[in-house]
Parts: C-alpha cells; sequence; structure tokens
C-alpha cells in the first residue's frame, strides 16, 4: 500500500515538473513552417506541454545554437547540420530522420507554362528565379543540384534571387518580386497557400533525397529534458506522421 502511495506521489510530481516547466522551444526549419502549426495543435492537445516554435533556415538557426540560443529541440531540413551538432557536443544523440522532403516549383504567373517542366526556367518570360541560399538551406543546395542535373545552371544562373530561407523565398513569389522559385512541397500544400498560384515537382531523380531530421539539444536536456523527451516521442507518433504526409512529405 505504502509503494503504491510513494509510487503515485512521485508521478504526480513529474507531471507537476512537466507542467511547470518553461514552454519548449523547438528550432524550426522554415519548410516546416505550416505543418508545424498543426504539429503544435495536436502537442499541446495530447500532452498539455506548451510550445513555441521559432523558424528560420537550417544553417542560420545552426549558427544560433553554437552561439548559446536556447532552443531544447531542433527540426532541420537535413541530417548534416544536427549531426554536427552532436558531434560538436551541442546535442544528446544523434538525431533522427522525421520526414524526406520533396522540392516543387512555384509561380503566380498564370502564362507561365508549367507543363515544360525546369525548362520553363530558361524562358524570356522569366526574369527572376528565387531560390534558397544554397549556403544556408538544404532545399537551396538541392535545387542547384537539379539545375546542373537537367544542365540549366549556366543558363539562369544570372537570374536566380537568393533567399535567406524558404520562408523569404515564398515572400519573394508571393508578391510576385520573381516569376517563380524553388519551395518545398508543404507549403503549396498549406491551407494559407491553396489556390494561391501553380506549381510543379521538381523530378525527385535530379536531386539528393531531403532527409530532415530532429535532435534534442544539450540546453533542451539540462533545463526541459522531460518535455523535449515528450516532443521527440511524439514526432515519432503515427499522429505526427500522418501530419507530415498530408502536407506532402515523404515518410522515412
Amino acid at each position: 500500500m505504502l509503494l503504491r502511495v510513494a509510487s503515485g506521489v512521485i508521478l504526480l510530481s513529474i507531471h507537476a515538473m512537466v507542467f511547470a516547466a518553461a514552454p519548449l522551444t523547438v528550432a524550426v526549419a522554415a519548410n516546416v513552417k505550416f505543418v508545424f502549426d498543426e504539429l503544435k495543435t495536436e502537442f499541446i492537445k495530447s500532452s498539455g506541454i506548451e510550445l513555441n516554435g521559432v523558424f528560420a533556415s537550417s544553417g542560420k538557426i545552426n549558427a544560433q545554437i553554437k552561439s548559446g540560443a536556447p532552443y531544447d529541440v531542433f527540426m532541420s531540413a537535413d541530417m548534416e547540420f544536427p549531426e554536427a551538432l552532436h558531434k560538436e557536443g551541442f546535442a544528446m544523440a544523434a538525431p533522427k530522420a522525421y520526414a524526406r522532403g520533396v522540392l516543387v516549383l512555384w509561380t503566380l504567373q498564370p502564362s507561365l507554362d508549367l507543363n515544360q517542366g525546369m525548362h520553363v526556367l530558361s524562358k524570356s518570360a522569366v526574369k527572376k528565379i528565387a531560390m534558397p541560399n544554397p549556403k544556408l538551406s538544404p532545399y537551396g543546395r538541392e535545387a542547384m543540384r537539379a539545375l546542373e542535373h537537367f544542365k540549366l545552371r549556366s543558363d539562369v544562373e544570372p537570374k536566380l534571387v537568393y533567399g535567406e530561407s524558404i520562408g523569404q523565398v515564398n515572400q519573394y513569389i508571393d508578391i510576385q518580386a520573381v516569376e517563380i522559385g524553388f519551395t518545398a512541397k508543404s507549403v503549396v500544400l498549406a491551407p494559407q497557400m491553396q489556390g494561391r498560384g501553380k506549381w510543379i515537382e521538381v523530378p525527385r531523380a535530379s536531386y539528393q533525397p531531403i532527409l530532415q531530421g530532429i535532435v534534442m539539444l544539450k540546453h533542451g536536456n539540462e533545463t526541459n529534458a522531460i518535455a523535449s523527451k515528450e516532443f521527440m516521442d511524439f514526432m515519432a507518433s503515427a499522429k505526427a506522421r500522418s501530419i507530415l504526409e498530408k502536407f506532402g512529405y515523404l515518410l522515412p
């Protein structure tokens, strides 16, 4: 009887620690911004833990973490940045893949014929093409690889306008500062973007798979370990995976 009471007290104490903890802060690659809203809602509903997202390119988040940014979990657009953080002691374990991203071309120009595929980029009607900075964004890196695959890089490179992240690229396309741009399929499938322009997938054989990794950071382990682990577990759940799939991600 005493053992059961003691166990109950311990469980209550653990739950009290979770709810008393500061809100969980997750650093999120910009391509995940729209799907994160839905993931956040479901996580709070299932766990009762408050959750904040901070959005930027994976490269910028990586630099912020190394400079001491107080993030608990990092959802990257690739595996390389979180793997490097783990090796350098900024993360508690090797990252786990949570999704595979899909690259698309998106335009708000009705006159552009996307039936031409990637070769539409070389047409005279296309003056500017938005792309995430390949040095900061895995999506930008793979967009450049796709241009090379189709032997279009030298032809279209003078037209390229680099965004700091997919978020900035989306702004360029949305305000029609460019005729077309490379973004994530999760963006064009977001409810907020339905009916805006038209898009096509970039052929997947033209770029390397964009495997996206999640990792618990040292800060999360030291200051918010229980909540951080709950979020890591949630991201591996069937519910989270179904949400990711709905937004066009491939499951690893």
